[in-house]
């Protein structure tokens, strides 16, 4: 890979899932932020292994879904019984019951839209271009190898002093990631 390019991080290969997980520990525990797995299948036990905690996108969602119910039940109250007011058989000018389909509704929709565009933003898409796509070496990262990178935008990020911590994980090849497409 030519060192044209500005550097996007170190990329070691593993062969075997047990050897990832040992070395995942050890980033975590390195203290790394900016790093990342990648795997042909999901590897069990690799969110604890990383470190990585919980997502924020439910309470995005459940946040919606009240906004939903609130703008759906203001609505409606705004529209029956304060700004046309229709009179029917006697029956009270707001109620509950008859506007239940609505509220459920508006709840659904804008939780949805939450969950959909929220895993967009906070997944960083869409992303059309990806560095390690060019790598000749991470294109067996779908068929039968495992991988960690390092991205050098990580605050611990020092090339020399990663690369030796990386080789010494255990894997069989440290290689630098480039962020032009050219090899």
């Amino acid at each position: 890979m030519s060192n044209d390019g500005k550097l996007y991080g170190l990329l070691i290969e593993f062969e075997s899932a047990s050897l990832l997980m040992a070395a995942a520990a050890k980033c975590r525990d390195e203290g790394f932020k900016n790093w990342d797995v990648h795997t042909p299948f999901p590897v069990h036990g690799m969110d604890d292994a990383m470190g990585i905690r919980g997502t924020r996108l439910p309470f995005i969602v459940l946040v919606s879904g009240f906004a939903g119910l609130g703008i759906a039940t203001l609505m409606q109250w705004w529209m029956n019984a304060v700004d046309y007011q229709f009179i029917i058989s006697g029956k009270p000018l707001f109620g509950i019951p008859a506007n239940v389909p609505i509220m459920f509704e508006l709840t659904v929709l804008l939780s949805a839209f939450a969950a959909f565009f929220g895993m967009w933003i906070l997944n960083g898409l869409p992303r059309w271009y990806h560095p390690l796509f060019t790598n000749r070496r991470f294109r067996r990262a779908t068929q039968d190898r495992y991988f960690i990178v390092v991205e050098a935008k990580d605050p611990k990020f020092n090339l020399e002093k990663t690369r030796n911590f990386m080789a010494d994980l255990g894997g069989s090849v440290v290689e630098e990631v480039n962020e032009s497409a050219e090899d």
